[in-house]
């Protein structure tokens, strides 16, 4: 299939082409066709397999078919919610792309800056607005903004905006919107949360799941090490093995930042990504890190979900995740575009059962590194998930009859 079947119109295809991309990905060649019918959908897919251009090609589309030439004022037709400002950024900057030989205007807006520069934008009159939440719902309150004209509403990254806690805020969004929009949920993984929301918002939807299954030209190793060995570990691998551009995943912002500190301290060129650092900050990072000023950036899952990083060498996963598709999101920035990656995972004995979780889930063994200073092999024991501590038989403060029948009275 190439973009010309999916019947798209002739200034989106000039600007698809301009950018090289030829055939579609899975995702968009399953997902356009239903959003072009106007039915709501799900689609579950991972970082890097097009999802963006997914709606955001058939969104243009359909305000392309429609639009109000009598109306002086563009009004919003498509609202596109998304978690982060990294990630707003990052599909405005798609939309730029894809509208180039269009008249149709698309902002971002999320929280960190300042808002009136936002509200500016917003009365000048826009077709597609990309929102964080909590931005959103400001904005609206202060009534800079008028939501009547909604079309199409997108959940991108879904499940992360449910970790993120922004559940209530969603269910307002949609809340006030237009009853009869139709509604596009996309998110990397489908637990339960995300299957009751679904089941609660959207209007017999139609579900497009991309295989979770890891990339064969992955390499991926297995480094099993204590907990206190880790950090030395780490920086033997880096001295002796892991070479170019290295992207490496802890799961608090606290070990994020000791692991920043020690390798700075160590002489490497490094930088990091997480959620309490500024926008500005934040921005700076991923622009060295980009640009090959430093080229170890450490993050957090959430700060760097959905970031555009390509051409990575290597994947670290410092921390074990306890999510297992989280695994298949990490080491899947690498080994983009035909090129062979590295994956990395250094695995103490409290993450073993996470580590199981992973190999079933990708359905392979990962391939074991013996061979390094600081091995530490599990025990039997860490094997298997730890079991839950058996019930006493009697509750606590209770007496069982045969300890009464012993106690001496004193009548």
């Amino acid at each position: 299939m190439t973009f010309n079947d999916l019947s798209l119109h002739k200034n989106i295809l000039r600007a698809i082409e301009e950018v090289g991309y030829n055939q579609p990905t899975e995702i968009q060649e399953k997902v356009i066709p239903f959003i072009l019918q106007e039915k709501d959908v799900i689609g579950v897919a991972q970082t890097g397999t097009g999802k963006t251009a997914s709606f955001a090609l058939p969104i243009i589309q359909k305000i392309l078919k429609n639009q109000h030439a009598s109306k002086r004022k563009k009004q919003i037709r498509a609202l596109i919610i998304t978690p982060t400002r990294e990630l707003a950024e990052q599909i405005q900057q798609a939309f730029i792309t894809y509208v180039k030989y269009t008249n149709i205007r698309s902002i971002a807006i999320y929280g960190g800056t300042a808002m009136e520069p936002q509200i500016d934008q917003l009365k000048k009159g826009v077709e597609v607005l990309i929102a964080t939440p909590g931005r959103l719902l400001d904005l609206y309150k202060r009534e800079e903004l008028r939501l009547d004209n909604v079309e199409i509403l997108v959940l991108d990254e879904a499940d992360l905006m449910l970790d993120m806690g922004f559940i209530d805020d969603v269910k307002k969004i949609v809340k006030i919107t237009p009853e009869n929009k139709q509604i596009l949920l996309f998110s990397a993984t489908m637990p339960k949360r995300i299957m009751t929301l679904s089941n609660e918002i959207l209007h017999e939807p139609e579900k497009v799941e991309i295989s979770q299954k890891t990339p064969k030209i992955i390499e991926q190793k297995l480094y099993y090490v204590s907990k206190r060995k880790k950090m030395e570990l780490a920086l033997h691998l880096l001295r002796n093995e892991i070479k170019g551009s290295i992207l490496i995943f802890r799961r608090t912002k606290f070990g994020v930042d000791k692991l920043e500190a020690t390798l700075k301290k160590n002489g490497y060129k490094v930088t990091s990504l997480h959620g309490d650092k500024s926008q500005t900050v934040r921005q700076n990072a991923l622009n060295s890190f980009k640009n090959n000023d430093v080229n170890i950036l450490i993050a957090t899952d959430v700060a760097s979900r959905g970031i555009d990083i390509n051409g990575l060498d290597a994947v670290v996963n410092f921390d074990q995740p306890n999510i297992p598709e989280t695994y298949i999101h990490r080491i899947g920035r690498t080994g983009r575009a035909g090129k062979t990656g590295v994956a990395y995972s250094l695995c103490s004995p409290d993450e073993v059962a996470y580590i199981k979780r992973i190999q079933k889930l990708i359905e392979q063994p990962i391939q074991e590194i013996k061979d390094h200073p600081y091995i530490q092999r599990p025990k039997n024991k860490d094997i298997e998930r730890p079991q839950e501590p058996k019930k006493k038989k009697y509750k606590k403060g209770r007496k069982s009859a045969a300890s009464k029948k012993k106690k001496k009275r004193w009548y």
